[in-house]
């Protein structure tokens, strides 16, 4: 049975689906693919906490799912920007986890994300499954993973009825 990781950027496929098709990712459809038929050594969903109620409710589901949640807090700079960035900390786990795995799976669109993806391939013969909302991907991204997979309906929660108007 091949090994495998998972390693979630939360932030990206999150603003990446509802960009592209106003919905929201499935995580339990996207588990249901990316693990079939494979054991999963790892599985990490990398999320910026800012401590609101609705958000531990989805650090909650996610980990009901099999994800540990890494949480990495909110902060707000004094000039009105934000920060809140995980590509080190899944690049170094991504490293970390390639020599005991047979193949890794990345969900995200971030072109910084390519580099990686080829490394791991050359130095530890890894590939990387890389899933993204195709438009919204990088181009060197798509080209270093193996394979790409689209996310699109099948990965995205069911849209939401719009609500009758009073």
């Amino acid at each position: 049975m091949q090994r495998v990781a998972i390693l979630v950027d939360v932030q990206n496929v999150y603003y990446t689906t509802r960009q592209a098709f106003g919905r929201h990712f499935d995580y339990n459809a996207f588990w249901a693919q990316a693990s079939a038929g494979r054991e999963v050594v790892a599985a990490h969903a990398y999320a910026v906490d800012r401590g609101d109620d609705k958000q531990r409710q989805f650090q909650n589901i996610l980990r009901a799912i099999g994800f540990e949640v890494k949480l990495k807090p909110y902060i707000q700079r004094r000039d009105g920007s934000a920060k809140g960035d995980w590509d080190v900390g899944i690049a170094l786990d991504a490293i970390e986890l390639a020599e005991r795995v047979d193949r890794l799976v990345l969900v995200s669109g971030d072109g910084d994300f390519a580099l990686l993806v080829q490394r791991v391939g050359q130095r530890f013969a890894v590939p990387v499954e890389v899933y993204g909302v195709a438009r919204l991907s990088a181009e060197a991204l798509v080209r270093a993973a193996s394979p790409f997979i689209a996310i699109d309906a099948p990965l995205l929660l069911a849209a939401r009825p719009a609500q009758p108007s009073r």
